[in-house]
This record gives structure tokens, sequence and C-alpha cells, in this order.
């Protein structure tokens, strides 16, 4: 068998192969004689056709199926021979493979690439380093007692932050439309649970107050039969309430599980949750660090297959995560070729160095690791046990410890800097909330 190899470009490689047609004819008789022997032939018994009755009527399936065998097997020959790593499955061209003569062919593959990691020990990573504080634990409490405010009806003017109840009644062209009125609607100003210019016929008004409000419907409204259009309300508000935030005693803890030991009770459990989620807080920025420094300090060339098939997975993942069914309205692969091609390359230094060091999954962590998920839920066993009995399930969880393992590994060998941070900045607690 006489094969060439070639550069194309990049990791792209041209294989020519020619298979002698001694090969390809041995191998179309030696098939025919076997079906020879249980041929059902009209006119003869089973298995006692003449070979070239044989070769007459199954000469041309058969010399297509071998050309489809030796092509496969000469293709893996080849590979083999010449020490080549393919990426992703070849492209077959220029085919020939006429009766009598030799079968030949070019495939076109992309190989892995050389992956040569540099020495772990000269990554530099920050490692963000917290404590809880008591002025964290009471910032988390008051953000609790925000979660469960009480309204205290008010005779001044409504504004932000206040909850008003209204009635109302909506017409386009001078008609009602379908979810146009309400009565007792309950809604608080300044959260956008109305529209702006509803909100703003609102803002101002006091209890037993009526008011006229125009309010145009944006052209992505939900609603197709009002979406750009303008609708006059015809509103009543009956009532007006301020915030009032409930007092942190017995009656509060209780409202959040805490039955005995009164607020040091409720402290303790805060803090120990808020521990929690620094503790994982803290285990995904440096996760993000170590891979964020493998990844610049390992410049790879990746194979556009494998990075074409990373978008593929991407795109369906996306799709099933939002309960997108219809095709075309999967995400443009082009925003993703580039985290594609950051998952790929990764994955392939991140693989180099398990097989350096010879890392094999934890078993004990594994168990762990479904120890902390399973938590205290009320159905813990249950849930366990569909965990052990999903082979899925668990390869994820083997391949996120196994990464964990990695990013220990890594930070025992490079040079880690602890950078002290505060609760806030790495669980993002406090952004984006109201009056804080």
């Amino acid at each position: 068998m006489q094969v060439s190899v070639s550069t194309v470009a990049g990791l792209e490689r041209r294989i020519e192969v020619a298979v002698p047609a001694e090969r390809v004819a041995g191998e179309i008789e030696s098939r025919l004689k076997q079906l020879a022997k249980t041929a059902r032939l009209k006119g003869f018994r089973p298995g006692k056709a003449p070979l070239a009755v044989v070769r007459q009527q199954f000469a041309s399936q058969v010399q297509t199926e071998v050309v489809g065998d030796l092509l496969r097997e000469s293709y893996s020959e080849a590979v083999s021979r010449e020490n080549l790593k393919p990426a992703t499955d070849p492209r077959i061209e220029n085919l020939s493979a006429e009766p009598g003569a030799e079968l030949r062919f070019t495939a076109l593959l992309e190989v892995m690439p050389e992956v040569k990691v540099k020495p772990v020990s000269e990554l530099a990573i920050e490692r963000p380093t917290a404590d809880i504080t008591d002025a964290d634990i009471d910032a988390m409490l008051e953000s609790m007692r925000r979660q469960r405010p009480d309204y205290v009806a008010v005779e001044r003017p409504a504004a932000d932050g206040d909850r008003v109840t209204v009635d109302f009644e909506g017409r386009i062209g001078g008609e009602t439309f379908q979810g146009g009125s309400a009565t007792g609607i309950k809604f608080v100003l300044g959260k956008g649970q109305m529209l702006a210019e509803f909100e703003a016929g609102v803002q101002g008004a006091k209890a037993g107050e009526s008011r006229n409000v125009t309010v145009n419907f944006p052209a992505d409204y939900g609603s197709p039969t009002v979406a750009g259009k303008t609708a006059e309300f015809a509103l009543a508000v009956t009532a007006v309430e301020e915030e009032k935030l409930p007092a942190i005693d017995d009656e509060f803890c209780k409202a959040f599980g805490v039955a005995e030991g009164g607020v040091e009770a409720l402290r303790r459990d805060v803090r120990e949750s808020m521990q929690r989620e620094l503790v994982g807080a803290i285990r995904g920025r440096v996760r993000t660090a170590v891979l964020d420094a493998l990844h610049d300090a390992n410049p790879i060339e990746v194979p556009k297959g494998m990075v074409a098939e990373t978008v593929q997975s991407m795109q369906v993942d996306f799709a099933r995560r939002v309960g997108i069914r219809d095709p075309k309205q999967l995400p443009a692969a082009e925003g993703m070729v580039e985290p594609a091609r950051r998952r790929v390359a990764l994955g392939l230094v991140v693989g180099e160095i398990m097989r350096a060091q010879d890392m094999k999954v934890d078993r004990e962590r594994v168990q762990a690791r479904l120890a902390e998920l399973v938590g205290d839920h009320p159905q813990a066993d249950e849930m366990r046990r569909q965990y052990l009995q999903n082979a899925d399930a668990m390869r994820q969880l083997e391949s996120a410890t196994l990464e964990d393992q990695l990013i220990d590994w890594v930070l025992s060998q490079a040079k880690v800097t602890d950078k002290p941070a505060s609760f806030s900045e790495l669980t993002g607690f406090g952004k984006n909330q109201p009056n804080e």
C-alpha cells in the first residue's frame, strides 16, 4: 500500500493512499467464495451455485462492500503508519475504485496539535481571601428585613417605595380591551412592575384620588393585540402604603426557621450560610484564575473541526437550558467561536497535564462532592440513589471532581499570592439592591 502525506496548512493534512489491485481483487474473490457457500439462487440448492454464477449475480455488490471496508482499513493503516493523531473524521476525495484496478483516494483531515505545557511553577496566580465581618452580617440581616416588609397606610401623596392599590379601566380607540381592566391591583412604585407611563400617572396621588393616564405600549410588548398602540386609562387609587421593615426579634427569627436561640442563633446561622457562599465564590474565582493562567501561558493552534463541534455542542446546550426546540432560533454560531476555541485549547492543555501527572479521579472526593450536593435535603438518600444510578450525572460529577484535583495541584506548584477582598466584592452581595 502506498501512502503519501503532505501539509495543507496549519494542522490540516492530505493523505493520498493507493491500495494494490491484487489486494482489492483478492478480498473480492475471498468474499465471493464465502458467499457461494450460503447463497440461495433460483435453480440451485443453497450453497451449491457455481462460483461463476455467484460472481455474475453478486460481483457489483461485493465490490462496493469491499471498497468501503478497504477504504476504512487502509485509512486507519495509513494514519498508524505515519504516526498521525486525527482530530476529526476525514473528508474523502478523489475516490477511484474501478473493477480490476487499484483503490485510490485522498483523505483530508486535521491532526491534533503537539501540546507542550510550560512549567506550572512559573504561573503567577492571585487567590482572593476574605472574612465574614459583623458589618457583613448586619448588611445581610438588613437585606433579609427587606425580604419581609410590612406596609402601613398613609394619607400623603404616593412616592417611590410606596405600595399602591389601584382600580383601572383602559380603552384603545374608545373600546375596552382584554386585560385592560382590573380592580385591587397592588404594586410598588419605582420597581418597574408596571409600564413607566402608568407608574408616572400614579406618582403623587393620594388614596381616593382618580386620574386619567395615557400609556403607549411598546412595539415589542408581550400582548400583540396592544403592542405599539396607545391606551387611555381611567384609574382610581384606593390605597397608599409606605414600607415598614420588621424589627429583628424572636418573631423575625422564627420566620427564617430559627425557633430557639433568638437573634444570636440567627446571626450564627447567617454567618454559616455566608461562609459557605464565600467559600464557593473564592473557589470559583480561583478556578477561573488557574484556567486563565494555563490558557494564556500555553497558546496553541486548535483544530477547526473541534472548534466547530464545540460550537454546535454549546448551541445545543443553550437550547436545552432555555427550552428552544426550533433550530432556527439557536444563537448565532459566530458569537460562540472564540469561547469554543478557548474551551478546546484549555481541554488540550488540561488533558496533557493530567496525562503527564497520571491524575485519576479520587473516589473519596467524588463521594464527598455527592454528599455536598444532596446536603440536608429531606430526601437526601433518594437523591443520592438517583445520582448513583444515573451514569451521565456521575460522569459529570467525576469530571468536576477531577477538575478540582487539577486546580489543587496547580495551586500547589504555582506562585500563589493571596489578595484580600471583602464578602460583597467576591459574592456580589448588595449590588443592584434597592435602597442600599
